[in-house]
C-alpha cells in the first residue's frame, strides 16, 4: 500500500481529533471513523450550526482497485462516517492522484452532496482545493477532488507552536478574502477547521472542502457568512496563542481555562501583536467585547478582509545572521608543503634550500628579453598608426565643404515627439469581475512617479492565479491622435504589459478585449511601447499580463506613470 500523502483532501475533521499529520507514514485526514464520533461530542457549540439528524446509513462496501468510471482506481480509504466514505485513488486516464468521497444514491444528503460538489466547481477559485467531477452512477453518488501532495495541514503548523506576526498576518490574510470571493459566489464553507486549510510549499493557502464537507455532514447555518467568518477568527487566534478559543481541547490545542470567558490574544500570551489580537477578537462571536479600542465586530469574510487590508502591513522577520567560520591556514602557508621528512638521526632543524629568485634562472632571462621585443614592437606600431590617423584628418580639412554638408543633413537627429494629453481613463477587467481598483486610475497619469494605480492580489502565479489573462487601463486622447510611443513606469518588479488600440473609427471605447489590436509589447520596471508602424487612435489600452510578486506574498501590479508621446 501506498505511503499516504501529507495533504489528502477530506472531509471528515474534527474538534477533538489529535493532529493526524504529526504520526508519520499517513495522511492528513479527518480522522477514522471512530475517533470522530467521540468528537461530535466535544465540539464547541457556538449557535451557529445545526447538524442533519437522519438515521445512520451503512457507507458503500468498497475496496482497494475498485474502478468507478473505468477511470478512477480506488486505493486507500481514509475516513468511513455516517454513511459516506472517503479514499485515496488513482486517476488512470491522467495519471495523478485524486480523492473521492462516495455515499449512497438514496442516501438522504446525495442530492445536497452533488449540488454542493457541482457549485463549488463552477467556483474555479485556486484559493481553494478543486472539485474535479461530480457523478451519479450505478447507485453510487461521488465526488472527485484535488489531492495535493506537497501542502502541509494547518493542523500540524499548529500542533509546532505559536505563528509569527507575518504567517499569522498572511494566514488570516488569505483566508477572509478567499472566503469573501466563495461568498459573493453564494458558496460558504461551514466547517472551516485546521483541517480543511492546506499550506503549500510557496506559502500559500488553500481550502478543502468548500461547501461539501457541510453537505455530507448535515451541516447549516442560519447565517453562513458570520460563521464562516468566526471559524477565521478561531484559526487566527490559535495562530496567535497556540490555544483553541473555546473551553473544550480541539485538533491538538488546549482549550482556555473553564469559566472565564473569551480572553484576548494577548492576554493569554506575552508578545502577540497587538493589531492581529484586536482583529481575531472582531471576528470572534464573543458578547459584544471587540477589541480594546471598540473597533465593530466582523461579521463577513469581505469585511475581515478589508480590516486586515487596513492594518500596516507586518514584514517577514529578518533571516538570523551565522558569522562565517574561523580562518584556517592551510598547510601550505604555514610552510609544511612539500617538505622533505627528516631522516633518522638527522636534526629536524636542517634548513630547507630556498628557490632561485623570480626569473633569474636561464627560461626566465629569455622570457625577459621576449617580452621587451614584443613591447617594443607594440610601441612602434601604435606610434605609426596615430601618425597614420594625423594625416588623414588633414587632408581631409582642405577637401570641399560640400560632402560634408550633405553627411550633417544625414547624420541630423529627428525630431522628438510631442506630449499627448490624456484626458480620461479607466480601468478594464473584461474577463474578471469588471472592476480593479478604480478609484486609483487618476493616479497612472497625474505627473507625480510617487502615486501609483494598484491591480488587486493574485496568488499562486504571476499570471493572475491562471484565473483570467490581464487586466488594463483605457486611456481616452479625447480625439483620435498620432500615437508614437507610450512609456509605462511600474513599481514593485518587471511587470510584463502590451499595448493596445481601438480603430481609428471607434466612435466609443471598446468593451471588450477584441475590440483592440496589440501593436507592442514590453516586460521591466520602465516600458517604452513603440508600434511597429504608424497608428492612430482615440482610445489606447495598457494591458498588464504577468504581474511582479509583491512583499505581501501575493502577485500584485503597480503603474506609476504613463506619458504618451506622438
Amino acid at each position: 500500500m501506498a505511503e499516504r500523502s501529507t495533504a489528502a483532501v477530506d472531509v471528515a475533521d474534527n474538534s477533538g481529533d489529535d493532529p493526524l499529520t504529526a504520526q508519520a507514514g499517513k495522511a492528513t485526514t479527518d480522522g477514522a471513523a471512530e475517533s470522530q464520533n467521540s468528537a461530535e461530542k466535544t465540539a464547541p457549540d457556538t449557535g451557529s450550526e445545526r447538524q442533519g439528524t437522519e438515521p445512520a446509513i451503512a457507507a458503500p462496501e468498497m475496496h482497494s482497485g475498485h474502478k468507478l468510471a473505468r477511470r478512477y482506481r480506488l486505493e486507500e480509504c481514509v475516513t468511513r462516517l455516517d454513511g459516506f466514505s472517503s479514499w485515496r485513488a488513482v486517476d488512470e486516464k491522467l495519471r495523478r492522484a485524486v480523492g473521492v468521497h462516495l455515499l449512497p444514491a438514496d442516501h438522504p444528503r446525495a442530492r445536497s452532496v452533488l449540488a454542493a460538489a457541482r457549485s463549488s466547481a463552477l467556483l474555479g477559485d485556486p484559493r481553494f482545493v478543486q472539485v474535479l467531477d461530480a457523478v451519479e452512477e450505478n447507485d453510487l453518488v461521488y465526488v472527485v477532488h484535488e489531492w495535493i501532495p506537497d501542502a502541509t495541514e494547518l493542523t500540524a503548523l499548529l500542533a509546532m507552536g505559536p505563528m509569527e506576526p507575518h504567517d499569522a498576518y498572511q494566514l488570516v490574510d488569505q483566508l477572509s478574502q478567499a472566503m469573501a470571493a466563495a461568498h459573493r459566489e453564494g458558496l460558504a464553507h461551514l466547517r472551516l477547521t485546521p483541517g480543511a486549510v492546506l499550506r503549500s510549499s510557496t506559502g500559500q493557502y488553500r481550502i478543502r472542502g468548500l461547501a461539501v464537507n457541510a453537505a455530507l455532514r448535515g451541516i447549516t447555518a442560519d447565517g453562513p457568512q458570520r460563521a464562516d467568518t468566526e471559524a477565521i477568527g478561531a484559526l487566527l487566534y490559535a495562530a496567535l496563542t497556540h490555544r483553541w478559543p473555546y473551553e473544550n481541547d480541539a485538533y491538538g490545542l488546549s482549550g482556555l481555562p473553564k469559566g472565564v470567558g473569551l480572553l484576548a490574544p494577548d492576554q493569554v500570551r506575552a508578545g502577540v501583536h497587538r493589531g492581529l489580537s484586536e482583529l481575531a477578537m472582531r471576528a470572534l462571536v464573543n458578547d459584544g467585547a471587540t477589541a480594546s479600542r471598540q473597533e465593530p465586530p466582523c461579521t463577513t469574510p469581505d469585511e475581515l478582509a478589508k480590516a486586515v487590508a487596513a492594518m500596516p502591513r507586518i514584514r517577514p522577520p529578518e533571516p538570523a545572521f551565522t558569522s562565517p567560520p574561523e580562518y584556517q591556514r592551510t598547510t601550505y602557508q604555514q610552510g609544511t608543503y612539500a617538505r622533505p621528512a627528516p631522516r633518522p638521526g638527522t636534526s629536524t632543524t636542517q634548513p630547507v634550500p630556498s628557490p632561485p629568485a623570480p626569473l633569474q634562472s636561464r627560461t626566465g632571462k629569455v622570457l625577459k628579453w621576449t617580452v621587451a621585443a614584443l613591447l617594443i614592437a607594440a610601441l612602434g606600431l601604435g606610434s605609426w598608426q596615430v601618425a597614420d590617423k594625423l594625416i588623414d584628418r588633414d587632408k581631409d580639412s582642405v577637401d570641399p565643404g560640400s560632402s560634408q554638408t550633405d553627411s550633417g543633413e544625414k547624420n541630423a537627429a529627428p525630431e522628438s515627439g510631442k506630449p499627448v494629453a490624456i484626458t480620461g481613463a479607466r480601468d478594464f477587467d473584461p474577463l474578471g469581475d469588471h472592476s480593479e481598483k478604480p478609484a486609483g486610475i487618476k493616479n497612472s497619469y497625474d505627473g507625480d512617479p510617487a502615486t501609483f494605480w494598484t491591480t488587486d492580489g493574485y496568488f499562486q502565479s504571476g499570471d493572475f492565479g491562471r484565473l483570467k489573462p490581464g487586466v488594463g487601463i483605457i486611456l481616452d486622447l479625447g480625439k483620435v491622435q498620432q500615437v508614437g510611443t507610450v512609456d509605462v513606469s511600474f513599481l514593485g518588479g518587471d511587470t510584463s504589459v502590451e499595448l493596445r488600440t481601438a480603430s481609428e473609427d471607434a466612435s466609443s471605447e471598446p468593451t471588450t478585449l477584441d475590440g483592440f489590436n496589440k501593436v507592442a509589447n514590453g516586460s521591466g520596471s520602465n516600458v517604452s511601447l513603440k508600434p511597429g508602424k504608424p497608428v492612430r487612435a482615440r482610445y489606447v489600452l495598457v494591458w498588464l499580463t504577468k504581474l511582479p510578486q509583491s512583499d505581501e506574498g501575493n502577485f500584485r501590479g503597480k503603474v506609476s506613470e504613463i506619458k504618451i508621446t506622438s
